[in-house]
């Protein structure tokens, strides 16, 4: 785990390795503080000797100043390289996710990849930063000060040697318990991004139902079970504190009463016993110790929240794409033809029953092919395999007469463009938008694919053309408006295979007829593939293909099923009945 996140901390080595650097300096500097202390009271104060208070005096704020401004470097370099390692670390997640197939991106949810790349990151943040400085200065200040305090008098310095190993087992005992804890309330994090969302998605729909507080309740219920975690983990930190504090003080009263009383049974006389700089500077040290014990238990509870969200973030760094590149791979598509050769696909490999149960399929370059079929009959999982969205379990899928698993991804998914149901729009104007199908497109171009998609008509119509600016999620168009504007994006391509999703289904008959009457004429060598729910939008294609439950029932023309499938005169029958008479 601590090597996957190394590996984030990059053009930031200088200032994670300057900051532990510049904190040792300043505890040098600050555990010289007491021994010139001693020194000014014995020599100068004691002795009633100006010059030497004078000396010391000057050393003393000398190195002060040195120790405060090793401090500051320090807490500069700190900010740096924690900052640049948070930035660094969300910058490879963001990478790491841009390669996932849509199987990792299921397994994550994307719910849980938001809160790895906002919460889990910024604990970590905090957690590098304590590490790199106060996990540094506590352990080095307890060490020099408990050395510095033996110096000055063994026998009283043993109080540490008791008091130092008692406060480890507790503080242990207290990670081993909070550390469970700290995992349910990050996964529980999850949930409550993924209500977030989906509510928020959804707000028209929560809207017209008004169904606002069953959405609260859901809501209110993951959010009291955070607090409920959280107030469990919390009560049990609660004991970090009182235990250093018992610690502190009784060394704090120990180191008085027998440190009095050393004094006291000299007499005076140094040669003795202690003397009141020695006590003072043990003194000194005895807070040092103390309060680096207490730093070193804030970076203990840091840790313990940071080690959770640590391990979830590795989890997405060491992620495999479940698709990858073949050795050697084809960088070319010939053309638009597409043959599935027995495929079997399940999302999940352990399921008891195939999404797609041996499908054969045969389509020539250039041909308008329908896929028609009821809710739930495969018809997206049966394209997705084309452009290798998902792999094949069984059997392959071949375009160019190549296995699409001998391509490389990158060209094969250039020369499919697909429009998919759920449609989606950048925040942008319209051209940046469209320009996703081609960064390089002129304006000409992109008006000729909008004439194509039938969607120039309506952006002609608004007062900044196609600069308009388009809302997150295409929120200030409409649904119809939206899937015109995509099938353009998807044309701008250029592809050798264009597949169409369900995504005429917000465009009135008279649209869809002429989107697909231009698709014949202005595009007649690419592959066009056409999931309907209407059959009168793939009524004229060269073949349409019946699919129910993962199954074809049937190929042909519309003539041709009309005669042979029970299934699609069924649902012509009732669309005819239903709908189109009155159109």
């Amino acid at each position: 785990m601590i090597k996957t996140l190394a590996g984030s901390i990059r053009q930031y080595k200088k200032q994670t390795i300057m900051s532990p650097v510049t904190v040792a300096l300043e505890v040098f500097f600050e555990i010289m503080i007491p021994l010139i202390m001693a020194k000014l009271i014995d020599e100068g104060i004691d002795q009633g000797d100006m010059g030497v208070i004078w000396k010391y005096g000057l050393i003393l704020l000398a190195v002060a100043m040195i120790s405060l401004f090793c401090g500051a470097i320090s807490g500069k370099f700190a900010a740096q390289a924690s900052s640049g390692f948070a930035k660094n670390l969300r910058q490879d997640i963001y990478y790491k996710v841009q390669e996932f197939s849509f199987a990792n991106i299921d397994k994550f949810s994307t719910a849980g990849l938001v809160t790895r790349m906002t919460t889990d990151i910024t604990n970590i943040q905090m957690a590098f930063q304590m590490i790199i400085r106060i996990a540094v200065r506590s352990p080095i200040m307890l060490v020099c000060a408990l050395f510095a305090a033996f110096k000055i008098d063994a026998q009283l310095s043993l109080i540490y040697v008791i008091t130092v190993p008692i406060l480890g087992i507790g503080l242990y005992g207290i990670i081993m318990k909070v550390h469970p804890i700290f995992e349910r309330v990050f996964k529980t994090y999850d949930r409550l991004n993924a209500i977030v969302q989906e509510n928020l998605y959804g707000i028209r729909v929560v809207k017209s139902f008004t169904r606002e507080d069953h959405e609260v309740g859901k809501f209110d219920q993951v959010s009291d079970n955070i607090y409920k975690n959280f107030v469990k983990a919390e009560q049990i930190l609660a004991f970090n504190m009182p235990l250093m504090q018992l610690a502190v003080y009784t060394c704090m009263l120990l180191i008085c009463w027998l440190g009095a009383r050393a004094i006291v049974a000299c007499g005076g006389d140094e040669a003795l016993g202690l003397s009141t700089g020695e006590f003072m500077s043990l003194f000194t040290y005895t807070m040092q110790i103390l309060m680096s014990l207490m730093m070193l238990s804030m970076v203990f509870v840091m840790i313990i929240m940071a080690r959770s969200s640590a391990e979830r973030v590795c989890e997405v760094l060491s992620e495999e794409s479940t698709l990858k590149n073949p050795e050697n791979p084809v960088h070319e598509v010939k053309n638009g033809d597409i043959q599935f050769e027995d495929v079997v696909f399940s999302y999940n490999r352990k399921a008891d029953k195939p999404v797609l149960n041996h499908v054969n399929l045969n389509i020539r370059s250039g041909q308008t092919i329908g896929v028609i079929g009821g809710t739930g009959s495969s018809k997206s999982s049966l394209v997705q395999l084309i452009p290798r969205l998902y792999d094949v379990t069984e059997g392959r899928v071949l375009v160019g007469d190549v296995d699409v698993r001998d391509y490389d991804i990158e060209s094969l998914r250039n020369e499919v463009a697909m429009v998919l149901q759920k449609n989606v729009l950048f925040s942008g104007t319209i051209k940046e938008n469209l320009r996703w199908g081609d960064e390089n497109a002129t304006d000409e171009e992109i008006q000729r694919v909008c004439r194509l998609a039938c969607a120039d008509e309506f952006v002609q119509t608004f007062p900044d053309g196609y600069d308009t600016y388009i809302e997150q999620g295409g929120t200030n168009v409409s649904g119809g408006q939206k899937q015109r504007l995509c099938i353009a994006r998807a044309l701008l391509k250029k592809p050798k295979i264009l597949i169409l999703d369900d995504s005429t289904s917000a465009v009135d008959t008279k649209t869809d007829a002429a989107i697909r009457k231009a698709f014949a004429e202005e595009i007649p060598d690419t592959t066009k593939i056409i999931i309907a729910q209407r059959v009168s939008s793939v009524e004229e294609a060269d073949q349409i293909i019946v699919l129910d439950e993962g199954e074809i029932k049937a190929i042909g023309r519309h003539e041709e099923l009309m005669q042979s499938s029970d299934i699609y005169r069924e649902v012509y029958e009732s669309q005819k009945k239903g709908g189109d008479d009155n159109e």
